[in-house]
């Protein structure tokens, strides 16, 4: 298994992997804050993972799943400690063992079911401040050692939020 790239919108998840259980997994923060970044386009889809998200437990590597449509879900994941990276030289709010606890969840969630696939943006590397050569070392440490295939979104015509660029 290996991440594959494709440009696209997360929100609509391609038939480019086996199986046909979706997931699509973002990154979200702990202050309850929803209303910008990926999660606008999640609202104007489906209620149910602001929903969900609003309702969770809201510490940092915690998870809710949600189910929006026949087949799809959507995995709300506390990797982020607040919603904006200081300029004073403050950490970004992206927090990388947030996220691997997170994805090791799914990944417990998901163990021994088949025919499911991981959809994303890059996450945690927009408005989270993340890198994403960092989040990527994640994803293969769980989602791909796993065993599950894993498709990353890039919006077509957005910004691309790697710092190494």
């Amino acid at each position: 298994m290996q991440i594959v790239y494709i440009d696209g919108d997360a929100t609509k998840p391609a038939d480019v992997a086996n199986g046909d259980k979706k997931l699509i997994v973002h990154c979200c923060n702990d202050l309850k804050a929803w209303g910008a970044g990926f999660v606008v386009s999640l609202s104007k889809k489906w209620p149910e993972p602001e929903a969900a998200y609003r309702a969770m437990d809201q510490r940092l590597g915690h998870v809710s799943i949600v189910k929006v449509e026949e087949n799809l879900w959507v995995a709300n994941v506390i990797g982020q400690h607040g919603v904006m990276r200081g300029t004073t030289g403050e950490l970004p709010p992206v927090r990388y063992e947030a996220l691997r606890m997170g994805f090791r969840k799914i990944c417990e969630a998901l163990k021994g079911k088949e025919g499911y696939s991981i959809h994303m943006p890059r996450v945690a590397s927009g408005l989270a401040g993340g890198d994403w050569a960092m989040v990527e070392v994640l994803i293969n440490d769980t989602f791909v050692r796993a065993g599950l295939e894993v498709v990353v979104y890039t919006f077509p015509g957005g910004k691309y939020f790697d710092s190494r660029y």
